[in-house]
């Protein structure tokens, strides 16, 4: 494991915060590697177009080394939409809540240099066939694990992918 700067921004769910399980666990990985963390707090509001925008309000003039955009569910597409206006490094989306007709962006594309699809095969919220389908269109990385929309069972293994995927910066 190398130690680098830069900066993980996370952006949680419609029914989570900022600093759950996931996101707490992932942030003490990428701080172990040298990353700054930021969360933001979405709970005061469910519209996604809000969201979007405080994220990309949210963006710094320069960052110390990679920029990678984490989400969660309607915060992973707020990342993917938000990744236009960051140009990331990277993008770590988790269970993304895409091709939901109540949004405005159906298929937001993946402005980043590397973009990893995490979704549970027994997602109740969001069909895998939705990640399947956007990983396929964008050529993105793509694990599937035996699991629901929370993935809380297959936290390990993502905590092993998301350290891997720091890695490579």
């Amino acid at each position: 494991m190398k130690t680098i700067s830069g900066l993980v921004v996370f952006s949680h769910g419609l029914e989570s915060g900022p600093w759950g399980t996931k996101i707490r666990r992932l942030a003490d990985i990428a701080r172990a590697r040298g990353f700054e963390v930021d969360s933001l707090d979405y709970s005061d509001t469910r519209d996604p177009e809000v969201r979007v925008r405080r994220l990309v309000e949210r963006k710094p003039a320069s960052a110390p080394g990679p920029v990678v955009l984490v989400g969660s569910s309607l915060g992973a597409y707020v990342a993917a939409v938000a990744s236009e206006a960051w140009q990331p490094d990277g993008l770590f989306l988790l269970a993304p809540a895409f091709y939901i007709a109540e949004l405005p962006v159906q298929e937001p594309v993946p402005h980043a240099g590397k973009t990893v699809v995490i979704h549970g095969w027994r997602d109740e919220i969001i069909p895998a066939r939705a990640a399947f389908r956007y990983a396929d269109r964008f050529k993105t990385r793509l694990h599937l694990f035996d699991d629901e929309h929370r993935l809380i069972a297959a936290l390990p293994h993502i905590e092993r992918l998301f350290g891997d995927f720091l890695d490579e910066f």
